[in-house]
């Protein structure tokens, strides 16, 4: 293969992604499992429509360009074969992997990614709640490393893709246990637990695709049947305003900027961890886990440390 041209897989699943939700509403209301609030819902779906907007109004247009200049001075030219595009797809997990704990680690980028966290209920509709903001965060750069090495942009974008997509169907509690197939790959259960608010359950499974990378760096921890997660932020919104939703961390950023009587302090606020304040008044998760750990034991929690799910 010469051409780089791929197809665009998530407008071809978006009738997918529709019927599916339709179908997972009708069976959580025959069995009983699965949670669903219309509002809520509602508020999920616009929250998808507008991240598909806000680039074309956000600049996004600059950003891409910047990703495609990259490729300009890049250190090979990989060609597109199939292995090579597995093997971007690799990578660009392992990319994912880290882009998305940086995201939940460091304030100035979890006021983006908090949107996909805020709802307290957890299905399909869950997945489509995503970001205005991405743009503002730069988040697109974090694949120009893949470029710059020789990976073409339509490459990247594609296998991008490919991971959004395979993060959808795992945004659901109507599946259970999946077996071997969790020994390597991201399911519903290691994603319940990631989005859940329950101390043991933070800072953990931050997967896109393949849970090996939390398993390497110490922050998987696996569903407990005992414990039922509990979906949501440390301090939930309580409105499905998609104005709220989509800007309320940023301007708690901007209060806390204006309030900071050091360049120290405006630091810590804007890339420390969400909840750090400078006289410890707040919690962040890290502190919430380690008073739990304190209490139940390092061994019921996992062996790592994190800071996030805090406002």
């Amino acid at each position: 293969m010469t051409d780089f041209s791929y197809p665009d897989i998530i407008a071809y699943a978006v009738p997918a992604f529709l019927a599916l939700i339709l179908i997972e509403i009708v069976v959580a209301r025959r069995t009983g499992r699965g949670r669903f609030e219309a509002n809520d819902s509602a508020t999920s779906l616009i929250m998808g429509f507008g991240s598909e907007i806000a680039p074309l109004i956000g600049g996004g247009a600059i950003v891409a360009a910047v990703f495609f200049a990259a490729y300009e001075f890049r250190l090979a030219t990989i060609p597109n074969l199939w292995w090579t595009v597995i093997l971007c797809f690799v990578i660009d997990d392992l990319r994912y992997y880290w882009w998305h704990r940086i995201s939940h680690e460091r304030r100035f980028f979890w006021a983006s990614h908090v949107i996909h966290h805020s709802s307290q209920h957890y299905n399909l509709t869950t997945a489509l709640r995503q970001t205005w903001t991405g743009q503002v965060t730069g988040q697109i750069l974090f694949r120009t490393p893949l470029v710059f090495v020789g990976f073409h942009p339509a490459m990247v974008f594609f296998v991008g893709a490919v991971n959004l997509l395979y993060q959808f169907w795992i945004h659901t509690e109507l599946i259970k246990r999946m077996g071997p197939f969790e020994i390597i790959f991201n399911t519903p259960s290691h994603h319940r637990v990631h989005h859940a608010t329950n101390p043991k359950y933070l800072d953990a499974n931050y997967a896109g695709t393949l849970i090996i990378w939390d398993k390497i760096f110490g922050t998987f921890v696996p569903e407990d049947d005992a414990e039922r997660p509990r979906y949501g932020i440390i301090k939930n919104l309580g409105t499905f305003n998609p104005i709220i939703v989509a800007f309320h961390e940023w301007i708690g950023i901007a209060k806390d900027l204006v309030s900071a009587r050091s360049l120290r302090e405006m630091g810590g606020y804007l890339f420390g961890p969400p909840g750090w304040s400078p006289d410890g008044s707040r919690m962040t998760s890290a502190k919430i886990k380690e008073r739990w750990v304190a209490i139940h034991g390092k061994k019921s929690a996992g062996d790592h440390k994190g800071r996030r799910k805090h406002q």
